[in-house]
């Protein structure tokens, strides 16, 4: 008579392994909890502030401390939105792979507590590494100088339109 499972002790696994995170894996992934998952999440940063522009993406930008988002960890968080418009599920895929390997390597330059998300052009897909890579480093840059000038003043005052 055939078995379905076996019933030796020794072929049975005593437990299961713990999940761990992409970032200790040692995989080369956007760790989980630095990136955007929740609908609100991305509500939340569309509402606190407004769209703006580089040559290969937009983005927007937000600080959890200032509008009292609660945050799994105080590292900075980013989120990717590609839209159906960009192209097939494979052409869509392979943007956010390609941004989630730039991201990975570049959110060190993003100030703790602060959400970002990114929205690709299509241009994105054939653009060479090295570009796209200084095109995000870009923004990182520019997003750490809004936040730092942000913190530094004074609680009350508008921020001014540029």
């Amino acid at each position: 008579m055939i078995q379905a499972f076996p019933t030796s002790p020794a072929r049975l696994p005593t437990e299961f392994p713990a999940r761990r995170l992409a970032s200790e894996s040692g995989s080369g992934l956007l760790p989980l909890d630095s990136r955007l998952h929740k609908h609100g999440d991305y509500q939340r940063v569309y509402k606190a502030s407004r769209k703006q522009f580089s040559s290969s993406m937009s983005w927007f930008l937000a600080s959890r401390t200032e509008s009292g988002a609660i945050a799994p960890r105080p590292g900075p968080r980013v989120g990717l939105t590609v839209g159906k418009v960009l192209g097939k599920a494979h052409e869509r895929n392979l943007i956010k792979r390609r941004l989630r390997e730039v991201v990975r390597h570049a959110i060190q330059d993003l100030p703790d507590g602060v959400d970002l998300i990114l929205h690709p052009k299509r241009m994105v897909m054939t653009m060479e590494f090295a570009k796209l890579e200084a095109e995000v480093l870009r923004i990182f840059r520019q997003a750490a100088g809004q936040i730092r000038q942000a913190r530094m003043r004074p609680p009350g005052q508008v921020r001014p339109i540029a």
